[in-house]
């Protein structure tokens, strides 16, 4: 399966891929292109178009790509996924307020962003900040760090 989506990929760019290749096709193969290419190449090579405007998979009124495709996909049971959805769409639509952890994900997206050229080497370490989220979802400990200083 081939997923088509615009070049420099952030949040919703990197949770759409980190969804596919750990719950639907492990050896999915992601292109990243410029954006007025990514439609007409999605057509010629049989691949996805995502998150992109008249894409087979985009946002959906207050909804990000990532939410779309869990529900498109049928993983909407699992609690764990619905929690970093949460967290996804807070980063991906500038509702950093709705989840404390959107301003962190923000973050940790546009440094990546920074750190690579390459948007696979981007995907790649990307790849590590979702599972680690969903990890974190799933315990659903609510654990602080609350170390304090000694006076």
């Amino acid at each position: 399966m081939i997923w088509v989506t615009r070049a420099r990929p952030v949040i919703d760019r990197i949770a759409c891929p980190w969804l596919v290749l750990r719950f639907v096709d492990r050896s999915a193969q992601f292109l990243f292109l410029p954006p007025d290419s990514v439609l007409s190449t999605a057509r010629a090579v049989g691949g996805i178009a995502f998150d992109i405007p008249g894409g087979r998979y985009e946002h959906d009124g207050d909804l990000c790509t990532f939410d779309v495709l869990i529900r498109e996909l049928g993983l909407a049971g699992d609690p764990a996924l619905v929690r970093l959805a949460e967290i996804v769409r807070a980063a991906d639509t500038d509702r950093l307020a709705d989840t404390p952890q959107a301003a962190g994900l923000l973050a940790l997206s546009f440094g990546l962003r920074e750190r690579h050229e390459r948007d696979a080497a981007q995907l790649e370490a990307g790849l590590a900040i979702y599972d680690a989220l969903y990890a974190w979802c799933q315990s659903d400990r609510g654990e602080r760090h609350n170390w304090q200083a000694r006076s």
